[in-house]
Formats: structure tokens, sequence, C-alpha cells
């Protein structure tokens, strides 16, 4: 039987990739990547891969990065064909940069002839992601060369050895960028395929050989990769005076964070993405807390662990030119300084700074835990049931969803309100669930796609998923809820705080703005608040996702703890108009409570 070149290269790409740990493909369909569907198609029939078909493209690539964070960071495989089709994955792409997560972005091309020509769905896919990805490459048709060249058994046309050892080559080169083995900087790689037809088999494949190799076609020897040694520095001692030290953990700061500021006798100011949330030193409303510049003074030196991303406060104190900032920043990606105003960058945490033993408490430390128990006093009187007898609150709900997740579940929480809201929340009722956002861009889109994501993996680890979104962020990816009957069936529990439009606009200086006048509130509407009158239910419908809406907290505690399967979307409906003047409020009594 002939296959045709592309099919063969397509297999040999396919393998060798599974062969590098690539265990899942997501892969929106489309004709000039056919030859890619066909072999990952096989790969899953033999129980190598996992397959996930979806038909929009910007659905599958934020799916891809949900499964890679689900996995704890493992390569992830996206293929989709010519066109508008890889344009669409670029804002998948960019969470995936900023965020470091290894996508391997496999997109179908016309051959080098028919490029500039007029042909069909064809445009300049080469560097279409510019810097946002850690290693691309054109790769050329196969071009089906045959003789003493080729395998022993060789079909007429099929590429030659080399062309073959050449693309295992690229495919070697594009999994260690992914994975960040020289760099530490993982990310999004892309392999721009072109393919000539004949695109499919003239007759049903054989299947993959069992060594992922195809006869006849040597591999490669794979080159000598050594991931990259984290350079630790020599002396636990800091450029300032650690005795009024903070630790700020953002987005990705991971487990050291909390050990540090613990070890240290630190406080730890902790976003919930950070990973290392709870624990003696965390600082509840830390960001409000930071609204008293008596307590705020007190700060002389700050060290940064991953990502701030959420509060304006944090970056004024990071910005401050009396306090002394340490970035600690491994890998070659850039260091979080937006500030300007980082006095030392460094590569990795010392040692040396976990081998001292725990200090009793400071004065400095005691005040803050004081200051925060202060404030989770008034947390908890502005959101428990009493409170909200009148209809939940977004900060209510974000509490209850807290409450009822415990450490072995999975959090997505959306941008905007909802993260904001749940930092304040996280840990009023214990420790909280694990939680992951899509923190690199801070982009709302995608969010459902990426929760399908994170649940596909998390459920091979035994984790049940939920979602905390807000009803725009729903709404711009809910094609993500688009799942054809043959998909791998998925159980995640979605909820949507629906308080019709943009209440995160509101809370920032817009929603002063829009309280100055009648027609100041009108244009805040129109293209801030951007009410949408949307029914959800309907829409859920018509997706064949189960809906439920529930109008108290109560209630949405209930719903969060009964058995559930499949996705579905539990609706919570909060008011909107307020948001300005309650989010002021809340700071001020915060700030009110701890100057008492």
């Amino acid at each position: 039987m002939t296959i045709p070149p592309a099919v063969t290269a397509a297999r040999a790409l396919v393998a060798d990739l599974v062969s590098r740990g690539v265990a899942d493909f997501v892969l929106a369909p489309g004709s000039r990547s056919a030859p890619l569907a066909y072999a990952v198609a096989e790969a899953a029939d033999a129980g190598r891969v996992t397959l996930h078909v979806r038909i929009d493209e910007r659905a599958a690539g934020f799916l891809a990065l949900g499964l890679s964070k689900g996995a704890e960071g493992a390569p992830v495989a996206v293929v989709t064909t010519s066109g508008t089709a890889v344009a669409n994955l670029h804002p998948a792409v960019l969470e995936a940069s900023h965020t470091g997560l290894p996508l391997i972005l496999l997109t179908a091309d016309r051959p080098h002839e028919l490029r500039g020509t007029g042909a069909s769905q064809t445009t300049d896919q080469v560097g279409i992601f510019g810097s946002a990805v850690r290693f691309a490459v054109d790769v050329p048709a196969p071009s089906g060369s045959q003789g003493a060249a080729g395998g022993p058994d060789a079909e007429p046309g099929a590429p030659s050895a080399e062309e073959l050892r050449d693309l295992r080559s690229v495919t070697g080169r594009a999994a260690s960028a992914a994975l960040g083995f020289r760099s530490g900087h993982p990310g999004p790689v892309h392999l721009n395929l072109a393919f000539r037809d004949p695109l499919t088999p003239s007759a049903p494949l054989p299947g993959l050989p069992a060594d992922t190799a195809l006869e006849g076609y040597p591999r490669p020897d794979p080159p000598l990769v050594v991931p990259a040694m984290l350079q630790h520095v020599a002396s636990p001692a800091l450029p300032g005076d650690p005795a009024r030290t903070v630790v700020v953990a953002g987005d990705g700061a991971g487990t050291d964070a909390r050990q540090l500021a613990e070890v240290q006798g630190w406080p730890l100011f902790a976003e919930p993405s950070s990973g290392a949330t709870g624990g003696p030193n965390s600082i509840a409303a830390y960001r409000a807390l930071l609204g008293s510049e008596d307590l705020a003074g007190s700060i002389e030196q700050v060290v940064v662990l991953g990502r701030p991303t959420l509060s304006r406060p944090v970056q004024r104190l990071l910005g401050r030119p009396d306090v002394t900032v340490s970035v600690v920043a491994p890998g070659a990606g850039p260091w979080p300084d937006a500030a300007r105003n980082a006095a030392v960058v460094l590569p990795g945490v010392a040692p040396a700074w976990f081998e001292t033993s725990t200090p009793p408490p400071s004065a400095f430390l005691e005040r803050w835990r004081a200051a925060g128990a202060q404030a989770s006093r008034v947390l908890d009187d502005v959101t428990c049931d009493e409170a909200v007898l009148g209809g939940p609150t977004a900060l209510s709900v974000a509490r209850a969803v807290a409450a009822v997740l415990g450490p072995d579940d999975l959090l997505v929480v959306g941008s905007s309100n909802p993260v904001r809201d749940l930092e304040l929340v996280l840990g009023l009722d214990g420790p909280g669930p694990a939680v992951l956002a899509n923190r690199g861009l801070a982009g709302i889109d995608g969010t459902v796609s990426t929760a399908v994501g994170v649940a596909l993996a998390a459920a091979r680890r035994g984790l049940r998923t939920r979602a905390l979104l807000g009803d725009l962020t729903f709404l711009h990816d809910v094609g993500g809820l688009l799942r054809g009957p043959d998909e791998t069936p998925v159980d995640l529990e979605i909820v949507v705080v629906n308080d019709d439009g943009g209440s995160i606009f509101a809370t920032l200086e817009h929603g002063a703005l829009a309280a100055t006048s009648s027609t100041a509130n009108a244009t805040f509407e129109r293209v801030f608040g951007t009410p949408h009158g949307s029914n959800l239910a309907q829409l859920c419908a018509g997706y064949g996702v189960d809906h439920q809406l529930v109008k108290d907290v109560p209630t949405l505690r209930h719903a969060l703890q009964a058995p559930s399967h499949g996705i579905q979307v539990i609706e919570v409906r909060v008011p909107r108009a307020d948001r300005q003047t309650e989010s002021t409020e809340l700071a001020r009594r915060i700030v009110a409570a701890v100057q008492e």
C-alpha cells in the first residue's frame, strides 16, 4: 500500500512526540491538517494518546492550556489547519507564554510553491506568534524522494530517511524548548508544517509500530539535553534589614514562598493562584490592609516570588523608593518588576534561607497577623448568611465556593472580580482548594475551555474541578461548552456570578467618575458596564449542558456539595449597581478596624 509522503511524515512526527511524553492532542478539524488528523486518530485508537476534538481553534488552544495546567505542566500538542485557524490560537499562545506552559503548536500549511499565489486558505504563517513562542520553525513539505536514501521497505514517493531524521531532530528541539530544559523557561513552541497533496491515505493505515519509530527509518540519536541548573545565591543575606520584610507570592510562586515566610518569620501576601496560600503567616485581606498608611509604612523590604498581578496596592508597595525589593526569578524568562524598583534579582531561593530555625514571632509579624485577624472578622460580618438575607453578593458567593471546596479540589477562577473576591475570602473557612487561573495576561478569553482542560487532566489524578467565573467571562467563551458525543466525558461545575455586566470597572476610577452625573453614568453603562441581558439557561440548553439558577448562598453550598456528572452551570445572580460603593465601604471598614 502506498502511503503519501504527507501522511508518513505526520505519522513519524506524532510517534516522535508520543515518545517524548506528549499524551494529549487537541485537534480542530481542517483539510490541510488531514495528515496529522489521521496520525493522531491512529495513535488514539491504539491507546497511545488521548485525542480531544474541538471545532473552534480558540477553544482548542485554551483547552490544551487547561490540560497542561491540570497535569502540572505536561506538554500538550494542538493541531490546526491553515489560515485563520492558526491566528485563532494566538490568545492561548500568549497566555501560555506568560505562564510558562509547554504547548506544542502543529499548524498545517500549503507547500512553499503555493504561498503568495492566491491559493485558498493561505497566508503568511511563518513567525505569526512572534516573540510569544520559545521556538519556531517552518518545516518544508516532504519531497517524496526515494531510492537508496529511503528505508529498506520504502514505498515509491515515501519521505527519505534523511527527511524523517531531520523531522525528528526538529521535534526534539521543539519539545526541549517547550519544556525549558536548557533555558529553565518553558512555554509554547510552533512547528509550521507544509504538506502537499495527497493528504489522505489510499486505505486504512496499518497502525503505528509498537516502538514508535517507523520500521526501516532510523531515529536519530537524541542530543544530550541537560535541564537548566538552578543557581542559588551563596549567602542567605538580603540587601536590606530583614526584620521588617514581607513575602509577596504572585501567580505561580509555589510552595517556596510560604515555606520561606514561615521559616524566616515574615508576613505572607499570597494571591489565590500562587500555590502558597494558607499557613500561620498568611495575611487575610492584605491589599485592603495596605490602605492603612501606618501599617503599610512599617514595611521596609519585600521578597517577591511568582508574578504579582492582582493588586494596585501591592504594586504601589513594590514601587516605593523606601522599600528594598528582591525578586526571585528562576530561568531565562523576564523577571517581574513592573514598578522598575527591584534592588536585586535572584535566580532562586538560597537553601540557607530554609536552614535557619523558625524564629519566635516578631512584633512586626504579630502586628500583621492581628491586622489580618481583624480584617477576617470584617469579611465574616459582610459575607455571613445573616448579612446576605436579601440576596447573595459576589463576595458571599466566592466565600461559599471556597468554603465548600477542600485541599483535594481544584478551582479555576476567572479574571476581573471573581479572582479578587476569592483573594479576600480564601482561608476564612479553612485551607480551601488549590486555585488555578489564567494570570499570564489576565484575560477573560478562553476560561471555560481552560477549565474543561483542567478538569480532564485533574480527573486522572482523582481530583474534582470547579470553576468560578463572571458572566462576561462565561459569555466570552460559551463556545467552550461545545463538545462532540465522542469526546472524553468531563465532570465540571461552573459557578457563574451574573451581575449582567462588567462590575470590575465600577471598582476602578471609572466607577467613581460615573457617580458624578447621570450623563457620566450613562456613558459608563454603555462602554464599561456593558449590560447584556443574556438568558444563560437557554444558552446552556442549546449546548446540552445542565443549568441551575440558585437564589441564595445555602442553596449554592448544597448544589456544590451534591454529586454531579458532566458539565453543570450554576448561575447566581448578584446586583451590580452598588459594587463601587460596597467596595469602598469594605476597604474603609477594614482599615478602621485595624486602627481602633
